[in-house]
């Protein structure tokens, strides 16, 4: 069988090949090294793809992926590279089981191609099914809303706001506080078309952050100091005799959210017409999404239904998307619980998440599928590298050099999960179905974790053939902590490629 070969030009990859693992070698290491010795001839660092490709930053200004910010997705350009590369024709059925704001979903159906898919955000579907919709809707009706939305005026006896969680409190001027919630009365009591409310909800969902005083930085949002949140911790602070916050702008003017969703409204319609005048006669793939986790959906998906699957899973890097997205979610609906329970159901990746293993044995449990559990925690908990991470970690809480000792149960329940993941995939692939995976090398407490390495060796524990691994020439660096007191070692951003 010919070995795939998603890029021609080579790049020696001896800098990219981790010579250590644990700073200082505190803690064992040879598993790791193993894994390195093992896959390295698999190891093929390229300049063709970067960081711009392998997250959102190329499908800002393109047609329909523009029309919601995801920053934790890939672009078009990759999945079409790597669709061409899978010679995956028109009719075979993707799956994409972190389908994020739909970037994959999108281009299978432009392509012809049909896409199984979920995500645990709620906003996920929003995004799939507006941009999915791009041939049906009625223009007519959509120049009517945004003529009839521009115009609205608010009474100035109307005093509903936003809902909001402790997280958002205060994140709108007072105007946008009041016409956000104005504006989704308006909606719902019109009688415009579902599929036209859902666009709209889209639209108002990708201006809610520049409506705001906050914006998406890393793990949280990162607030601006003429919020009153900021103000009022100022206050308490200085009474305190602490250290006042900073003085910090997430951006010059904080939009008007009338103007802010006319101009996304007005975007997409041009989208519209442009995709319109362009579609391609394959503009045919089906989507079929759910709304959930990949941990409950993908056991009920029958044996040897997938030609392949493309993917990006939430990185082991403590991100919290509920935090991030908080200001989306609370306009989706979400209180507070939802938040919480939110935070929990998402794959393991901050260091509040709590082990999953029991929910998950019930759950194999009521489809009658208990041995296929018993068999990948098997599998799991037998992977050398992996129980060697474990201690390692182990011992770096015991050191203190752990910045979160919950970052031990983070990366445990992160992979666990992740390997019922890939077990589930290759029972659902057919045979010569081919896998890609986008992820990130991480390093904790001074020990590095070889993120594209040990899920390819659980890959292959299931019974996938490892084929590549793409390393971006461009690595990863560390955070300010640990290189301060490990030292630097740049990590590798990788896509791994697997085939039934």
């Amino acid at each position: 069988m010919r070995q795939l070969t998603l890029f021609e030009h080579k790049i020696d990859n001896r800098e990219y090949i981790t010579q250590n693992f644990s700073a200082g070698g505190l803690c064992l290491e040879e598993a790791r090294l193993a894994l390195e010795k093992k896959y390295t001839s698999l190891l093929e660092v390229t300049e063709k793809f970067n960081r711009r490709s392998v997250s959102y930053q190329l499908s800002k200004k393109n047609p329909l992926h523009s029309w919601f910010k995801y920053k934790e997705g890939f672009s078009a350009d990759l999945v079409n590279i790597l669709l061409d590369e899978m010679k995956i024709p028109a009719g075979d059925t993707i799956m994409d089981p972190f389908t994020g704001s739909g970037t994959t979903a999108l281009v299978c159906q432009m392509r012809g191609i049909n896409l199984i898919g979920c995500d645990i955000m709620p906003f996920a579907g929003v995004a799939i099914n507006a941009k999915s919709n791009v041939l049906r809707y009625d223009l007519a009706e959509l120049k009517t809303l945004i003529e009839e939305f521009s115009s609205l005026e608010m009474p100035e006896t109307y005093s509903k706001r936003t809902p909001y969680v402790t997280i958002t409190y205060s994140a709108y001027p007072e105007f946008n506080e009041r016409f956000i919630q104005f504006v989704t009365d308006w909606i719902k009591a019109s009688n415009y078309s579902d599929e036209l409310k859902n666009l709209f909800t889209l639209c108002v969902l990708n201006s809610l952050e520049r409506c705001s005083y906050t914006a998406k930085d890393g793990q949280y949002l990162r607030w601006d100091s003429r919020s009153a949140k900021v103000i009022k911790a100022n206050i308490e602070r200085e009474k305190l005799g602490r250290k006042l916050l900073p003085a910090h702008q997430c951006r010059d003017i904080i939009e008007n959210f009338q103007v802010a969703v006319a101009e996304e409204l007005n975007h997409v319609l041009a989208d519209i017409k442009f995709v319109r005048s362009n579609a391609s006669e394959n503009f045919s793939g089906g989507v079929d999404f759910t709304e959930g986790s990949a941990l409950f959906k993908l056991p009920k998906l029958k044996d040897n239904t997938l030609d392949g699957v493309i993917t990006s899973p939430p990185y082991c890097n403590r991100y919290d998307y509920t935090r991030i997205y908080a200001l989306e979610l609370v306009y989706m609906g979400c209180n507070e619980v939802d938040i919480k329970n939110l935070r929990q159901a998402l794959l393991s990746c901050t260091v509040e998440s709590k082990s999953k293993i029991s929910v998950l044995m019930k759950y194999y449990d009521r489809i009658n599928a208990s041995d296929r559990f018993a068999y990948i925690l098997g599998k799991v908990n037998s992977n050398a590298a992996f129980r060697e991470i474990l201690t390692a970690l182990e011992q770096r809480k015991n050191c203190g050099d752990l910045n979160n000792n919950g970052v031990l149960r983070m990366v445990e329940g992160y992979f666990t999960e992740l390997a019922f993941v890939y077990a589930e995939l290759y029972r659902i692939c057919k045979r010569g179905a081919k896998i890609a995976v986008v992820n990130d090398n991480v390093r904790y407490g001074g020990e590095i974790i070889p993120v594209d390495y040990l899920s390819t060796s659980f890959a292959e524990q299931f019974g996938f053939k490892p084929v590549k691994i793409y390393c971006l020439r461009q690595q990863k660096g560390n955070s300010s902590q640990q290189m301060k007191k490990f030292g630097r070692e740049a990590l590798r951003k990788s896509i791994t490629l697997w085939q039934k």
